[in-house]
Formats: structure tokens, C-alpha cells, sequence
């Protein structure tokens, strides 16, 4: 098992190359896509894991044997949380790395039968992030767009004319919460390892909260606003919400979140436009109302 530390210089090229768009300096379409460069990999005849590009926030996996059985991906960042995804046969899968620099475990399984899993392959990376947007700011297992993505498409329309990220959220929040409708059949009968397929939701316009989650959170980073999808709690409830930055106010949290009903805007102009009672902008800057515990 082999570990390997993984510079900046790959973002900073992308900066200055015109690759990765700088919150609110651009409402042209950002596709910052992912790549499995096989500079730093571990690997056998069944699996592979590409680190190459752990500094720009994120590993590729790959299980390349055919099986019908479920392969398990488990990601253990420094912080401690573990991260559980599963895979396809033989498609690299981009899982982020959201708890900033630091060592990652990555470790591939294998079902046995029932609930047992055999390991079937590990690394471990010392990932060095080039900036803390790195794992926002792109594509990966849970928010799986291109160019072509329909959604991605429809965000650079609406977002024309927007001068600042805040804009953008608002606009995009507003099509979504207008547009789609949340699918009860569906929730009832999602199975565990469900992924959102972006253009197909955007076709039904009609989807369960990761499906809304996704859709806004593809349509925010593809228009230079660094977005993370978070599930957590706010209180006692598990809910889900998304953090956007604003290069003004920072990271905001809970700008758009799910009260477990449906989806709400917290809108973070809240300061300038008077129209939020006092107590809402007090629990909106409140980051202690928030506890995140995934982050994608």
C-alpha cells in the first residue's frame, strides 16, 4: 500500500487557465470534470483506486471485475466520519474528499452474503487540498452532471444577468421549488445506494429530496457558486440543506434546506432586505443550529 502527497498546482493551472470559475466572477457554464490520471494508483486484478487527483478533492474508484453481488466503498477522512458508497461494475466512481487535508482511508468491499463483506482493496492517501471549494466544485457520485445535463443547461439560462452567487441561488432555488414536485411513490419505495439521474428527474420534474438536493446543487456549481450538499441535523431532525459560498458572507449554512416537509430558501441577503423577523436572521446565523454530518 503506497501513500502519496498530492500538491495544489493542479487548481492553481486550472485557475489560471480559465478551468475553475471563482465565485461570482463568471455566469458562463464550469464543468471542473474529473479525471482518473493514473499517476497514483493501488491496485489488483479486481479493483482500482486513483489518487492522482486528491488535491483537487476527490479519489476515482474502480471495480473492474463483473459481478452481480454489491460492491461497497467506504471513505474515512480525518475528521473521522466514514462515508459509505456503492459501485457499479467496471465505472469510475468520483468520491470526494470533504474533510479537508489530511489522511484518507479508502477501502473497497466485496458482499459475501447477507450483510458480510470481505475487504478487497485499501489506500491510504495524504491529501493536500488546494483550496477548500475543491470538492464543491465538481461533479461526482452523488451530483453527476456534464455540460450536456439538461439542468446544467437550464441553470445558465436562468442565471443570466445575475451579478452576484446570491442571485444565482435565488433564481435557481425559485425554478426548482416551482417546477418539480416531490414524488410520494417513489419515496416509498427507493431502495438504499439510490442515484439521482439528473435528466431524468429533470424530465419528470418530479423527485424525492435527494433528487431536488442534486438537481440544485449540479445547477449551483456548474454556474461557479461552490455548493455542498449536507445531510444532518437541525435540532433533534434529520434533515438535509445546502451550504453555498458567497465571497461576501463566506460559507452560509442552511441556505437552502429541507424542513421535512419541503425545501425552503433561507434567503442570505437576509441582512439587507429587512424582510426576515429578527428571530429567523438570528437562527440563520446561528451556526450551532446546524450539525452536519455528511457532506457531498
Amino acid at each position: 500500500m503506497r501513500k502519496k502527497k498530492i500538491g495544489g498546482i493542479m487548481l492553481v493551472f486550472a485557475l489560471l487557465t480559465g478551468l475553475v470559475s471563482p465565485a461570482g466572477a463568471s455566469a458562463k457554464t464550469v464543468i471542473n470534470s474529473a479525471v482518473a490520471s493514473g499517476e497514483a494508483v493501488e491496485q489488483n486484478d479486481q479493483c482500482e483506486i486513483d489518487y492522482s487527483n486528491s488535491s483537487d478533492g476527490y479519489v476515482m474508484v474502480k471495480y473492474k471485475e463483473k459481478t452481480g453481488k454489491k460492491i461497497k466503498a467506504q471513505v474515512e477522512g480525518p475528521v473521522g466520519e466514514t462515508y459509505t458508497y456503492t459501485l457499479r461494475n467496471n465505472v469510475y466512481e468520483v468520491l470526494p474528499l470533504t474533510e479537508g487535508s489530511g489522511e484518507y482511508k479508502v477501502t473497497v468491499f466485496l458482499n459475501v452474503e447477507g450483510n458480510s463483506y470481505a475487504t478487497v482493496l485499501s489506500a491510504t492517501v495524504d491529501a493536500e487540498l488546494s483550496s477548500q471549494f475543491a470538492p464543491y466544485i465538481r461533479p461526482n457520485q452523488y451530483v453527476n452532471y456534464k455540460k450536456s445535463t439538461k439542468a446544467v443547461k437550464k441553470a445558465a439560462k436562468l442565471v443570466k444577468g445575475c451579478k452576484t452567487d446570491l442571485a444565482k441561488v435565488k433564481k435557481i432555488y425559485k425554478y426548482v421549488i416551482k417546477n418539480y414536485k416531490y414524488d410520494k411513490k417513489k419515496a416509498a419505495r427507493v431502495e438504499t445506494g439510490y442515484l439521482p439521474n439528473l435528466d431524468s428527474v429533470y424530465k419528470k420534474k418530479k423527485g424525492i429530496c435527494f433528487d431536488y438536493a442534486a438537481i440544485m446543487t449540479a445547477m449551483l456549481r456548474s454556474q461557479g457558486v461552490p455548493t455542498k450538499l449536507v445531510i444532518g441535523y437541525t435540532g433533534n431532525a434529520y434533515h438535509a440543506w445546502i451550504n453555498v459560498y458567497s465571497k461576501k458572507k463566506g460559507w452560509i449554512s442552511g441556505a437552502i434546506y429541507f424542513n421535512g416537509k419541503k425545501w425552503k430558501l433561507m434567503d442570505p441577503t437576509y441582512a439587507s432586505t429587512s424582510k426576515s423577523s429578527k428571530s429567523i436572521m438570528k437562527y440563520i446565523g446561528n451556526g450551532k443550529n446546524y450539525k452536519a454530518k455528511y457532506s457531498y
